[in-house]
């Protein structure tokens, strides 16, 4: 605010000039009004008498009225007068900071409005600060809780503070900005020597960063002279320091709640990642859920799959040659490569049993096709692997059979379990145990291969037909020799005719003549162990004869 002086009130934009002579003509007042400096204002320096009077402001004087006995009253009455326009302009300057302080409030709140988290808040307050108030550095400190400690989100300005130094010396901190007041700070020792400020700071103005009664940190401006903020200032900053506390404890807020969401996010995602390592999400998927939480005792639904199941050959008597560690790592490892094969070409585990895999493919039965050969392949390397170690060479029979399928939730309301049920898993299992009696890697049932696109790609044989307890019609079941090396797979291949002659002698119960054409097949391809098998089962029903009504259905009652 402009200084107020007697000059002012005589300057021609006041009407004082024009009332103060018609006043003293009155008065019949012989006077003359000087400043403080004895500079005439008003009036004929030659007057007699000798009174002299002071006109006051504040307790101070700002000028004299000489003359007779009336002057004390003029000097009074412009004593008056100096005081109303003092008032006048405090009172407008009282009204122009509180504009500029409901300004800055709006200009504030649209900058907090715009910045996300705690650290974009603190920048802009503390440069919002820098930009209202004359200083030359600034930080906001906040309090961390999970390290108990402090930490600097925001600095501006020149570089006066050492964040290393705040953190280090949180406990020093805390009894200024921390303690929850506001503050001109000029002795600055403790400061300096702690190394928080450079040396060429001089004064300190800070704000508590508080909500209701928590304090969260401060706002700290430097200044470089010893008398650089005055009250208006810690004002305006205390403000600044209000706005931006309710806006960083809204951040705080919001951050904290994300991080809660997003750790019971994850959790929830580790239950179903674990969960469905018990129950496979395709199973869970074809049930019409995305996650295992929304399933109910109950749920169920038929769908036409292709079961697949797998069975190590003598494991028995492999097991017995182990220790019940050697044989949990050996069916571990085991699985671990099968696994993965079967998830590859869109199937999933349904059960594993030990040496046993049970596993289902609801779309392509190709697929569960090539997820055999696959299989059968790598247990071939992996029997390598187990020889070169000093192991035992294993062997794997697999049996696949398409057809309708119940998955579903039963079980009670403590305890539920995914299960399946279908004829079609008993049937599949009842192949897979055929690959002992024909000796044979992989067989598949008519249905699967009616089942599958192209099946021409495949390497098959047919084998007749088989008589699965339960079922009321036989099956047709081919072996799939994709798999075999790829010499067992051209001697097959060049050899198939005379063995598709040699099967159809033995259905038709021309025993003889079957053995000559297996026995022919077995000239060429010593190791077709599934036609040395046919050249046994003929050479026995010569031998034993068939009865009339023999099909050469081979009945299945057991596994």
């Amino acid at each position: 605010m402009a200084k107020i002086t007697l000059r002012s009130i005589f300057s021609k934009k006041s009407d004082i000039t024009s009332l103060l002579p018609d006043l003293i003509s009155q008065m019949a007042a012989r006077l003359v009004v000087t400043d403080e400096n004895g500079a005439v204002l008003f009036g004929n320096t030659d007057v007699p008498g000798a009174e002299r009077h002071p006109v006051m402001l504040n307790e101070g004087i700002v000028g004299w009225v000489t003359g007779d006995e009336k002057s004390a009253s003029i000097a009074r009455l412009l004593s008056v007068l100096l005081l109303k326009e003092f008032e006048r302009k405090n009172l407008g300057n009282e009204v122009l900071l509180l504009y500029q302080e409901v300004n800055m409030v709006f200009n504030f709140s649209d900058k907090l409005a715009q910045a996300i988290g705690p650290a974009a808040i603190s920048k802009v307050a503390v440069e919002e600060a820098l930009h209202l108030i004359r200083s030359a550095s600034g930080v906001v400190v906040l309090w961390n809780e999970e390290t108990r400690q402090l930490d600097v989100p925001a600095a501006a300005g020149e570089p006066l503070f050492h964040p290393e130094n705040i953190t280090a010396n949180s406990a020093l901190l805390m009894k200024i900005g921390m303690n929850g007041n506001s503050d001109i700070l000029t002795d600055l020792t403790t400061l300096h020597e702690a190394g928080i400020i450079a040396g060429g700071v001089q004064s300190l103005l800070y704000a508590a960063l508080k909500v209701k009664h928590r304090v969260m940190g401060a706002i700290i401006l430097a200044g470089d002279q010893p008398m650089q903020f005055a009250a208006s200032d810690l004002k305006f900053l205390i403000t600044l320091g209000l706005q931006s506390s309710s806006a960083i404890e809204s951040a705080l807020l919001y951050e904290k709640n994300l991080r809660e969401a997003r750790e019971k996010e994850e959790a929830m995602r580790r239950i179903y990642e674990i969960t469905a390592k018990f129950v496979p999400f395709e199973f869970i998927g074809s049930l019409g859920h995305k996650v295992i939480t929304d399933v109910k005792l109950g749920d169920q639904v038929e769908k036409v799959v292709t079961v697949l199941f797998t069975d190590i050959r003598d494991y028995t008597s492999i097991s017995e040659q182990m220790s019940p560690e050697e044989n949990f790592r050996f069916v571990s490892s085991y699985n671990n490569r099968m696994g993965p094969i079967i998830r590859d070409h869109e199937g999933f585990i349904n059960q594993y049993l030990g040496d046993a895999i049970m596993a289902l493919f609801p779309e392509n039965p190709g697929k569960a096709l090539e997820a055999a050969i696959e299989m059968q392949r790598n247990v071939r390397e992996f029997s390598k692997t187990r020889l070169a170690q000093g192991g035992h060479a294993i062997r794997m029979g697999i049996g696949m059979h398409t057809g309708p399928l119940i998955m579903g939730i039963t079980g009670d309301r403590e305890r539920l379990d995914a299960t399946t049920i279908s004829d079609a898993v008993n049937t599949a299992s009842r192949i897979e145990s055929l690959t002992k009696y024909y000796k044979a890697n992989i067989l598949v049932s008519d249905a699967t291969i009616r089942a599958i696109p192209r099946p021409g790609r495949f390497h098959l044989r047919y084998l007749g037909k088989v008589q699965v307890k339960g079922r009321q019609s036989a099956l047709g079941i081919y072996e799939c020799f994709s798999s075999d090396t790829e010499e067992q797979v051209l001697l097959k291949e060049q050899t198939l005719p005379v063995f598709l002659e040699g099967m159809d002698h033995y259905l038709r119960r021309s025993f003889q003549q079957a053995v000559r054409a297996f026995e022919s097949v077995m000239k060429v391809n010593p190791e077709d162990r599934t036609a040395q098998f046919l050249v046994y089962r003929s050479q026995e029903c010569l031998q034993r004869g068939v009865p009339e009504n023999w099909s050469g259905v081979v009945e299945m009652s057991t596994k």
